[in-house]
Parts: structure tokens; C-alpha cells; sequence
């Protein structure tokens, strides 16, 4: 198993764009063999100072998310990864667990990583779910994505609030009245709820 980390090492420490190759690599080695065997490859190729092999550990870890243990793993351990790379699987992994339980069925978990401390964590939540409303569940009631994402509003992280205005930016292409009456409802008195008013208003603006 080392040996195939190294082999990865090698192979990923190249490529510097885009996250195929690690995302690829993760599914097939995922399918082809048994989940205790990938649970000990995902948490041993995590621990590579190669960032591109996190990412592709990232990837299992969110495969195998039903496991609370891994799900936690996610929340407490990966969302503390310095390299923003990571930050973006982690985003696409959880949005892998919505998927594997329901989205309807995972909204406890959605809650409750959006009010988690940790900013890396609540925004894997808020840019993970992109497009939200493309989403099951959230396809058929777009006001409950809405009302998630405003509760983040005046989020302490600038890079949560950049991640909720486009997000609700994303919707406003579907359901503008729907943002319309939501940012209508917003008090502008911080500078991090103008900067998400102004994304999220930034397509209604124009038509």
C-alpha cells in the first residue's frame, strides 16, 4: 500500500490544475476493491505531504462517507487542511454524502456543518450543494436552500460569505423573484452583508 501511495506521489505531484485525474484515479480504485481495504488507503494516502494525493484521499473519504466515522474525519480533521485545493474536494465530498443518503434525509448533517466553527467546514456545506437548487430536495423547495444560505449572511469568513452570495446568485437564475424577496427582507448595516447582497443581487441588477 505504501508503495502505491509513493506511485501516486509521483504521478499526481505533477499536475498543478484541476482535480480529474485524483477524482478518476479515487472512483476506479474505489470500485475495484473492498470498502475496509479503501478505508485504509484513504487514510494512510492522507497522510502524503503531496497535496494532490490528499485530494485524491478526499475523494475516497467522501465514497465511503456513510461511515459517521469518516463523515467526522471530514468535518473535524480534513476541514483543517492548509491547501485550498483539498477545501474544494472536500466541498465535492460532501455533497458525494448528500447524495449517497438523500439530500432530504442528509439535512440534519447540512444543519449542522453550517453552524460548525470551523469556516472551511460551513463552506464546504454552502459550495459543495452548488447548484443548490439543482439539487433533490432542494429542486423542489428552493426556499429552503434560500433560507439556509441567508443564515450565513453576515458569516464572520469573507471566504463563506463570497460562497453564499454566488450561491445564491446560482438561484437567481431560476427563481428571482424567489432572491428578490429575500434580499428585500436584508438589513445592509455590515460590510459582509452588502458584499453578499451585491453578489447575490448581481444577476437580478440586470434584468
Amino acid at each position: 500500500m505504501n508503495e502505491y501511495i509513493e506511485s501516486l506521489e509521483r504521478e499526481f505531484s505533477s499536475i498543478e490544475n484541476g482535480f480529474k485525474e485524483e477524482e478518476k484515479r479515487a472512483f476506479t480504485d474505489y470500485k475495484s476493491n473492498d470498502s475496509e481495504f479503501i478505508k485504509k488507503l484513504a487514510f494512510l494516502s492522507y497522510q502524503s505531504e503531496v497535496y494532490q494525493v490528499r485530494m485524491y484521499s478526499v475523494f475516497l473519504f467522501g465514497y465511503l462517507s456513510e461511515d459517521k466515522n469518516i463523515l467526522m474525519f471530514l468535518r473535524d480533521e480534513v476541514s483543517k487542511d492548509s491547501n485550498w485545493r483539498v477545501q474544494e474536494v472536500l466541498a465535492k465530498s460532501f455533497d458525494e454524502f448528500c447524495k449517497i443518503i438523500g439530500y432530504e434525509k442528509a439535512l440534519p448533517v447540512i444543519d449542522d456543518w453550517l453552524k460548525n466553527s470551523n469556516h472551511n467546514t460551513r463552506r464546504a456545506v454552502t459550495e459543495g450543494l452548488r447548484i443548490w437548487t439543482g439539487r433533490p430536495y432542494f429542486k423542489a423547495n428552493p426556499n429552503e436552500a434560500i433560507r439556509r444560505l441567508a443564515a450565513l449572511r453576515d458569516d464572520p469568513s469573507e471566504y463563506v460569505r463570497k460562497s453564499v452570495g454566488n450561491a445564491l446568485r446560482d438561484i437567481s437564475k431560476k427563481y428571482p423573484e424567489l432572491i428578490r424577496v429575500e434580499l428585500s427582507t436584508w438589513s445592509l448595516e455590515t460590510k459582509g452583508i452588502k458584499q453578499v447582497y451585491q453578489l447575490a443581487n448581481k444577476l437580478l441588477i440586470k434584468s
